[in-house]
């Protein structure tokens, strides 16, 4: 009977979790006297007098609804200038020697095509004009 006992084993059906709550208790004591010994990273926030110059207001090409074409430079003047097509690359091109930095943007009507709009867009891109983009009216207005 003796020899029955001892040949005979049970499965255990338990997880014995006393080994991972030390393992763990060791990861605490280690982060609890490594954390104060840290320096934190320095993050330089730039100041006031470090700030670079404002950015100069765009250039504004207008489409019309009979397809003419004007140009207003919102860095000087506020009022548009009725432009030719062919005049319109090279009014840019004097604005952005002076001024590199100066994008342009295209506002067209409502009932103008997007064919037009495209076509100043492709204009503007053969002839290598940096930073163009769309201008977009908020609905309330």
């Amino acid at each position: 009977m003796l020899i029955e006992k001892r040949g005979s084993r049970r499965l255990m059906n338990q997880i014995n979790v006393v080994p991972y709550i030390d393992v763990m208790l060791v990861l605490l004591v280690i982060f609890m006297v490594t954390a104060p010994l840290m320096n934190p990273g320095q993050v330089e926030l730039p100041s006031i007098g470090k700030s670079s110059n404002p950015p100069v207001a765009p250039m504004e090409v207008s489409i019309h609804n009979d397809q003419t074409l004007s140009l207003r430079d919102r860095s000087t003047t506020t009022d548009d200038r009725k432009i030719l097509r062919n005049d319109l690359i090279t009014a840019i091109r004097q604005k952005q020697a002076k001024n590199p930095e100066q994008a342009v943007v295209i506002a067209a009507d409502k009932d103008v095509r997007y064919e037009a709009v495209l076509d100043i867009m492709d204009m503007m891109q053969q002839n290598q004009v940096k930073k163009v983009g769309l201008l977009v009216k908020p609905r309330g207005q």
